[in-house]
């Protein structure tokens, strides 16, 4: 038992945190903070007692507090899915190393912080997509001088698969440039091939637009493990970046996706020119799904020629510490999702993905191309690792060290 004092004006639920015994503590009143010293807590209080374990009881949702107090104490971190924006916001914005350490935190918490997660990605049908994403090589309506193909045959998908795995990967994912399920017969060569997929002891994860439950519930029975489907960007940013397809059309695919007992892969991609407000309601969306997405990707927009936002003139620059706190603050608000440092790492040094790993992703595609884009290349990546010293699921990365 501590003997906590608590100013008779000062009721409890406007206080965040006020624990006698520490040198000095901070509370969170209003969404402010305040410093409450001694002196003040023996001006005009009355005695209470307060367990340690019972001492965040009366915290409200609406406070956020420095990690400097008794941290080995408390839990900071449960599993939410009722996060508010000025939360978030407060989180986001926190001083540079407090949210790395907070993020770490977690990441250790939750996760073998030695272990690197290694998927690889293959475009199994390009182009010719009838949906208007502004930032898509891949849409009919941009003129990229990208040449659309036919879905790859099953022996050519197998292929990659096998090359994969002995590359080190231990997902394959598979992507078609449709706006949903293709017609029955491609959809049944999309399920053999998952199915053969499944028989190099490979993860499997699909991408091919909007789902019904009862495709969902097939691809389910077929093997698959993941199904990818991105909200891309905040609600209200959403109607810049696309029109033919509502931001309600993409949460009904992923309630479709959970009532078939996949796993889910959903993220979204950062530096279009949405505002930091954008990202941080991306964060939210993500965070107050009835169940925190497995996968979360986090792509870093890459500009191609002939897209509406590459033309556009919009400044889609983003610094390396809003992509840093992107995703510890991703890391804290999801503890068990697996983040991954997807599109956009070729414009990353090394130096930024380190710290992008420390503040909790995991994971990257692995291999030399994604849908349309470029990725680092195998080697580069493997040499990466190696510098880190990072292991994958399957064997250590060892390559000769080179300072």
């Amino acid at each position: 038992m501590r003997v906590v004092k608590k100013p008779a004006d000062l009721p409890y639920h406007r206080v965040a945190i006020i624990l006698w015994g520490y040198r000095q503590f901070k509370a969170v009143q209003n969404t402010h903070r305040v410093l409450i010293s001694k002196p003040l807590l023996l001006q005009n209080t009355e005695r209470v007692f307060i367990r340690k374990r019972d001492l965040y009881s009366f915290m409200p949702h609406d406070c956020q507090f420095s990690g400097n107090i008794a941290k080995k104490e408390m839990n900071m971190h449960p599993i939410r899915h009722n996060w508010q924006l000025h939360e978030i916001t407060y989180i986001f914005e926190q001083v540079f190393t407090e949210l790395i350490y907070q993020a770490q935190s977690v990441h250790r918490k939750y996760h073998d912080t030695n272990q690197m997660q290694l998927s690889t990605l293959l475009n199994i049908k390009t182009g010719a997509c009838p949906e208007d994403c502004a930032y898509c090589s891949q849409s009919i309506h941009h003129n990229t001088g990208l040449k659309g193909t036919n879905m790859l045959d099953k022996d050519m998908i197998i292929d990659a698969a096998r090359k994969a795995k002995q590359a080190g990967a231990q997902r394959f994912c598979m992507g078609g440039a449709w706006r949903k399920v293709p017609r029955e017969k491609l959809f049944l060569q999309l399920l053999d091939a998952i199915k053969a997929v499944k028989t190099l002891g490979l993860e499997t994860c699909l991408t091919v637009g909007m789902l019904t439950d009862a495709e969902a519930q097939r691809l389910k029975q077929a093997g698959l493990d993941y199904y990818n489907h991105n909200l891309d960007t905040s609600p209200s940013y959403y109607k810049k970046i696309i029109s033919t397809r509502t931001y309600q059309d993409r949460l009904n695919t992923l309630k479709h996706i959970r009532q078939a007992n996949l796993k889910t892969c959903c993220g979204g991609i950062i530096g279009m020119g949405e505002s930091r407000v954008d990202r941080l309601c991306l964060l939210q969306q993500l965070a107050n799904l009835p169940q925190h997405p497995e996968s979360v990707p986090v792509n870093k927009f890459v500009k191609v020629a002939g897209t509406p936002l590459a033309d556009s003139g919009v400044d889609c620059s983003i610094s390396s510490f809003e992509i840093v706190r992107t995703i510890a603050t991703t890391r804290i608000l999801m503890p068990k999702s697996t983040i991954r440092l997807s599109a956009g790492r070729n414009e990353m040094s090394n130096e930024l993905q380190a710290l992008c790993f420390i503040a909790g992703a995991r994971s990257i595609f692995y291999g030399d191309k994604l849908l349309t884009t470029n990725n680092p290349e195998h080697c580069k990546d493997t040499k990466m690792l190696n510098q880190m010293r990072f292991s994958t699921n399957e064997k250590y990365v060892d390559l000769p060290s080179r300072a």
